[in-house]
């Protein structure tokens, strides 16, 4: 059977991922915070022991709260330094993924359009995403897809804490609303279910054409 590890799998796009690949019968691991905090390195390396193998991997994680630049301590620079970036190379350093199979990354906007209140989240969401440009073409040898999900406003407990006014918001929004963490589950799903190989190496910008940005 095919398997899958999601991590953050427990709520919002991690969750509806996992719900959507379980309707394929895939063998899911809807990783939550009790079984990988990717900021504490430690448990990325106690999770990696026992989870070492599979054939889809969906790297998902949080970010940190909005803050000012001139406030940021050096305590939260190793924190997300971990969490975002560090945490992450760990897991593809030691999990192996099967030839055809599939890596996501669930990265965000910010990686092509940087947010001054999220700066934390900018700096290592980005340095990450070229390390993930780079593997993917050592991946593609072995028929392994690498795919970069960057959303944007999506509806999910996050967007909620960022956003003051969650409804005057969707007014600022080209199609009026958040997105719906299931689209992009439903998305993930469509690739794997057809078996759609050859996009591959790329950053998807999911955010109801919110953007201004054309690449």
């Amino acid at each position: 059977m095919t398997s899958a590890i999601i991590l953050g799998g427990s709520r919002g796009i991690g969750r509806a991922i996992s719900k959507s690949l379980k309707s394929l019968e895939i063998d899911v691991f809807a990783a939550s915070k009790k079984d990988i905090d990717t900021s504490d390195l430690f448990s990325v390396n106690e999770f990696v022991k026992n989870h070492n193998q599979t054939d889809i991997l969906v790297l998902n994680t949080g970010g940190p709260a909005p803050k000012p630049f001139a406030t940021i301590t050096e305590e939260d620079w190793k924190l997300y330094h971990n969490q975002l970036f560090l945490g992450f190379v760990t897991i593809l350093q030691n999990i192996k993924i099967n030839d055809g199979g599939y890596i996501f990354l669930i990265s965000s906007s910010v990686i092509k359009e940087p947010n001054s209140k999220l700066i934390i989240s900018s700096a290592y969401r980005a340095a990450f995403a070229e390390i993930f440009k780079v593997l993917s073409k050592d991946y593609a040898t072995n028929q392994i897809s690498c795919i970069n999900i960057a959303p944007g406003p999506i509806n999910t407990d996050r967007t909620q804490e960022l956003i003051e006014n969650v409804e005057e918001y969707k007014q600022s929004l080209p199609m009026k609303r958040l997105g719906e963490p299931d689209e992009i589950g439903n998305f993930v799903k469509s690739i794997i279910q057809n078996k759609i190989k050859y996009l591959s190496g790329v950053t998807i910008n999911f955010d109801g054409a919110n953007s201004n940005y054309i690449f």
